[in-house]
């Protein structure tokens, strides 16, 4: 999500910053990072808590569902409702909240408890992403604003695609209220950094509903919005039952899922450089190239990957494709309203993380009343859907 158009979308009551704040900006890095992180780590982690909690696989997901639903209002709400308050003290306290949230997640008694705790951290997710959205602009000089939102959003895209594998091998070898824990000490580490190099932030002009509402005659943003809403509805109604669908489907034993998500990662980070790379020339063709490479990938998961080798080849060709959908998302967003970034970022980040919710809700009612092949087919449908809207917009001078 870099761009030098960044740099134009400064809003009223900020100012230049006198000198590169470049911890700063690793700081709040290292803070999108470990929410998105914690927001997803359950998807690794699904059978191990049902059978400890003696719920569903699909009830399970709700640790999933519940906290992106919430995170979608707080990315637009946080901000409205706080206001003029600095946005260093803003951040910090949303990382206390994320500390605190995820030690309630590892000592829940119960499932109703691990869900309670999974509803503050959608509300730390949501506030921070949103506010982190625009921060470049406000830690570095003009002509390093595009580097800085790349360091900042590079913690998204790490989150998306190693969150879920790291957090999956944590559970695995220690268990997973250890991997709950694991994130809130890495929290607390986020806390104090943000705490020591963050320096003070002075209120930026709010968003207000009528900025928010005015998006939607952007007919650029109607497309990005509803591209994002099918293909981040459709991976997470398939992607959060990854787990037992490649126990159930591809014969694989559970003790390999975590290095397997790990491979899933390592492909994803290598598809993020890859659509990075292709964005810079063609903005369109490439987010339509990533959502084709989905339609296709998930059904096939679905028809072909009923062995372990190729369940595991598959499941590669899948996170090549989904590692490039964050940068391609972002950048299209960017380009369709560069002089509204700020609210067409938070505009984003909620319809992005309410479709993880609804696609992790929808998937686990399939999966209970039908089976994970089910949800594959469903991700590569919406994935198709969204191809279609994206190839809507060719003649867009704007996302060429």
């Amino acid at each position: 999500m870099t761009t030098a158009e960044q740099s134009s979308s400064r809003v009223k009551g900020s100012e230049t910053p006198q000198a590169n704040h470049w911890l700063a900006v690793s700081a709040v890095a290292l803070g999108t990072f470990l929410l998105v992180s914690a927001e997803q780590l359950p998807i690794g982690l699904l059978t191990s808590v049902g059978s400890a909690l003696s719920v569903s696989e699909g009830t399970a997901g709700l640790m999933v569902t519940v906290p992106s639903l919430v995170a979608a209002f707080a990315a637009p709400l946080v901000p409205m409702l706080v206001r003029g308050l600095d946005r260093r003290i803003l951040l910090i306290g949303l990382m206390a909240l994320m500390t605190v949230s995820n030690v309630a997640s590892a000592l829940a008694p119960n499932f109703g408890v691990l869900v309670a705790s999974r509803v503050v951290v959608g509300v730390a997710i949501g506030g921070f992403w949103a506010v982190a959205s625009g921060l470049a602009v406000r830690l570095v000089a003009p002509e390093s604003v595009p580097k800085a939102t790349a360091i900042i959003f590079g913690g998204v895209g790490a989150a998306n695609v190693f969150g879920v594998p790291l957090g999956t091998l944590v559970g695995d070898f220690a268990g997973w209220r250890v991997a709950f824990a694991s994130v809130s000490a890495l929290a607390l580490i986020a806390l104090v950094a943000l705490l020591v190099v963050l320096p003070p932030l002075v209120a930026s002009q709010p968003i207000r509903p009528r900025l928010l509402a005015e998006q939607f005659r952007n007919p650029g943003v109607r497309i990005g919005i509803i591209a994002t809403v099918f293909i981040v509805f459709g991976h997470f109604s398939a992607y959060t039952f990854v787990s037992p669908a490649l126990q159930k489907l591809s014969g694989i034993d559970e003790s390999y899922v975590g290095p397997l998500l790990f491979g899933f990662g390592l492909a994803g980070m290598i598809g993020n450089f890859v659509a990075g790379s292709a964005l810079s020339r063609r903005v369109h063709r490439s987010v339509l190239a990533i959502a084709l490479a989905l339609a296709v990938a998930m059904p096939l998961f679905a028809l072909l990957g009923r062995t372990t080798i190729t369940g595991i080849i598959l499941l590669i060709v899948w996170g090549l494709a989904y590692g490039g959908v964050s940068v391609g998302l972002q950048t299209w967003m960017i380009k369709a309203a560069p002089q509204a970034v700020e609210a067409a970022s938070s505009l984003w980040v909620a319809v992005f993380n309410l479709s993880i919710g609804l696609g992790a809700l929808v998937g686990g009612l399939i999966v209970d009343a039908l089976s994970v092949q089910g949800v594959l087919w469903l991700g590569g449908a919406c994935a198709l859907v969204a191809a279609l809207a994206i190839w809507s917009a060719r003649s867009n001078e704007s996302l060429r």
